[in-house]
């Protein structure tokens, strides 16, 4: 006999199948493959319709940086509102908002002291894209509007975002949609990357107006880990040329890399930076990309008195109820020292992973701050062994979703030890399980 909860779930799914229209999720696959039906979520745990917990594993899609309905900004969020809901942007302020804009700059590296809210990565890249544009379009530099991007970068989904893209699988019917971007040709080490980059950044100087990059580890690519001296000689070329070096943390930031930013991995401060995910612990739709006072100042009046604001904003930017999530956020990691106890975990993370390299099958075990991963035979997106751990990790209790057929985990910061070490024991034996085939 099906139980109420049984059919309840059932009717779910249903439902979900007949309407819902999930990303990246082909119609056969929606109505073959059966989702899990989560009701509710504490910690570092998921909870389904039937009671059965998950390990959230990659803190849900890395965002859940402090794990789900943290007390503290449950509390925030719902203070917040019984204070002031909503106010558009336009000729507006409020105090969640200004007081989050003077906190956010202090922790960020120096000398980035203007910030753009929006709703999340994807546009907080494109609002990046259109500051460097319209910042040369409007001091003398009309011909800088290209950009240097990654092979295997991902910026999220938005058109200029998705034009920045190296990860082919994603977005190659947007082809003609998508504006060209200078493109490093894919190498085998990152001194070729680097030396690629420096050789088109000289080639390209006059038309460039930035150089865009994931500090540290490149996520969607396939969690690619780079040296700190990779960023520094991004840095170095893009003053030599005078061009505009764009940050896009919102996957490092926030401690993921085991610092505050990718960036301070490598002690550099770019000219535009972006955040989102751990910006809000995962909890509201909340984005910000920080700039210099140069680039701000590049919009101030023309000589002839003519304005020059930048000409994106949307309706929910600087919205009250994730900045006061935001700023409690940032409260959390001062008073719970968040980046100590995350220091404790990597290590933990490090080991582990170091432990996995020269299994049969394993290839570029690595670790990196609160990230671990590995490649299944040879990795890359359509292969069958990453749909293997995925089911694997299931049968676990772990939702660890994989990227293709790389193999990762991205637990939340706070996650207890001992459920720590479940994890990767169970990241383990998901492996081997899909190996075995």
């Amino acid at each position: 006999m099906t139980s109420d909860k049984e059919a309840r779930r059932d009717a779910l799914i249903a439902l979900s199948r007949r309407h819902v229209w999930p990303p990246y999720t082909s119609p056969e696959r929606h109505e073959e493959q059966e989702p899990l039906v989560i009701s509710s979520a504490e910690g570092p745990w998921l909870v389904d319709e039937n009671g059965r917990r998950y390990l959230d594993g990659i803190s849900s899609w890395w965002a859940c940086t402090l794990g789900h309905r943290h007390p503290r900004l449950v509390r925030a969020l719902t203070d917040q509102l019984a204070r002031l809901d909503h106010v558009g942007a336009g000729g507006i302020t409020h105090p969640a908002v200004a007081q989050l804009a003077g906190e956010l700059v202090k922790v960020a590296p120096a000398g980035l002291t203007r910030v753009h809210f929006s709703d999340d990565g994807s546009t907080a890249v494109e609002v990046a894209i259109k500051i460097a544009f319209q910042y040369w379009q409007q001091t003398q530099r009309p011909t800088r509007r290209r950009f240097i991007a990654l092979s295997a970068a991902y910026h999220g989904d938005t058109l200029g975002a998705a034009s920045l893209a190296g990860v082919t699988e994603f977005f190659s019917i947007f082809g003609p949609l998508l504006f060209e971007v200078v493109r490093p040709a894919a190498a085998t080490s990152w001194d070729e990357v680097v030396e690629e980059i420096e050789r088109l950044a000289r080639l390209h100087a006059d038309e460039l107006a930035g150089i865009v990059v994931e500090p540290a580890i490149q996520g969607a690519g396939g969690m690619r880990m780079q040296p700190p001296e990779v960023l520094r000689r991004l840095r170095a070329v893009a003053d030599e040329v005078d061009t505009f070096l764009i940050a896009d943390e919102v996957f490092t930031g926030y401690g993921r890399t085991g610092t505050m930013w990718g960036c301070d991995q490598s002690q550099v401060t770019p000219d535009l930076l972006c955040t989102a995910k751990g910006f809000t612990a995962g909890v509201t739709p909340m984005a910000a990309t920080l700039a210099t006072d140069r680039i701000y100042d590049g919009f101030r009046a023309a000589p002839d008195g003519s304005t020059r604001a930048l000409m994106h904003g949307h309706t929910f930017c600087g919205h009250p109820l994730g900045a006061a999530v935001a700023r409690e956020v940032l409260a959390i990691y001062r008073e719970e020292s968040i980046l100590d106890g995350i220091r404790v975990r990597a290590e933990l993370i490090a080991a582990h992973l170091a432990g996995l390299q020269g299994r049969p099958g394993v290839r570029r075990a690595r670790a990196l701050g609160m990230v671990g991963a590995v490649d299944l035979g040879e990795g890359g997106y359509g292969g069958a062994a990453g749909p293997r751990f995925y089911q694997a990790a299931l049968a676990r209790g772990l939702y660890l979703r994989p990227l293709g057929d790389s193999a990762y985990l991205c637990p939340p910061f706070n996650i207890g030890l001992a459920e720590l070490r479940l994890l990767l024991e169970g990241f383990s034996e998901a492996i081997d399980e899909a190996l075995a085939g």
